[in-house]
């Protein structure tokens, strides 16, 4: 077993384990930690606890120690540089003609490296624009290319439902979403529908497609004839949020809408 603090450097990023050692660490502390990318200040989201060896990526970097008022003024005036440097970056950008997007830049907490984030339909060759901004600060410079639901996560923005974007503010990780989620919720497959602000079908469809493949595991199949309470019929649509059958009644020759317990299969 290893003691752990479960640490986040960005809000809702991804959680990596740390090795606390002695100190009195608790849940929403501030820490500065190792890292590979350098060293690091992030919010304690996870309190010391003991996992397994499974649960960890060995060696477990240690926590440098708990970051204090002068740590986070160092994290605000890195803010404020990545600011300026994001305004740099974009100038340098317009002056080499690259067809880039440039969304964010990040300074690591010790200023060893720069990162600036970007989308573009294909690669690009920014050997030249990484020239220009090493000797501007002087520093290691990153360029990392990243997807449309990773602009959206870092962006922000109101969903279709008059939400926050669950990805900007506690989705940690991306998880597939494919149209056959659209399709068991019988959701219109109109892409301005199921579509969120990336443009990439919306991650909610997954939350409830467990449910969903569960509860049709136990309604008639469409097609299926059966026999309920005003007669026999055939399946002509399920709810699954409902839980309930739609049956052509053939006596009637009607469409009624019946809970699922007032369904058998002939």
């Amino acid at each position: 077993m290893y003691s752990v603090v479960g640490v986040r450097f960005k809000k809702a990023g991804k959680i990596y384990y740390f090795d606390p050692l002695d100190f009195p660490i608790e849940k929403d502390n501030s820490v500065i930690v190792e890292t590979a990318r350098g060293i690091e200040y992030g919010k304690v989201v996870v309190g010391k606890k003991e996992v397994q060896e499974s649960d960890v990526v060995l060696p477990l970097k240690k926590v440098i120690r708990i970051a204090g008022d002068t740590d986070a003024s160092i994290v605000e005036e890195n803010k404020q540089a990545a600011k300026d440097a994001f305004i740099t970056c974009l100038n340098k950008i317009r002056d080499h003609g690259l067809k880039m997007k440039l969304v964010d830049v990040e300074f690591t907490f010790d200023r060893n490296k720069i990162i600036f984030y970007f989308t573009a339909e294909g690669r690009v060759d920014f050997r030249e624009l990484v020239k220009d901004l090493a000797g501007i600060f002087r520093t290691r410079i990153e360029l990392r290319q990243i997807g449309v639901r990773d602009e959206a996560k870092m962006l922000g923005g109101i969903g279709p439902c008059g939400r926050i974007l669950c990805c900007s503010t506690w989705l940690g990780d991306f998880e597939p979403v494919s149209i056959k989620m659209a399709k068991d919720q019988s959701l219109s497959l109109n892409p301005t529908k199921i579509s969120g602000l990336c443009g990439r079908l919306m991650c909610c469809l997954k939350y409830e497609h467990d449910n969903y493949e569960s509860v049709k595991e136990e309604l008639p199949a469409v097609g299926k004839f059966v026999v309920t309470s005003l007669g026999d019929g055939k399946v002509v649509g399920i709810n699954a949020g409902s839980r309930t059958v739609h049956v052509q009644i053939f006596e009637i020759n009607k469409v009624k809408e019946l809970p699922m317990d007032d369904v058998v299969i002939k």
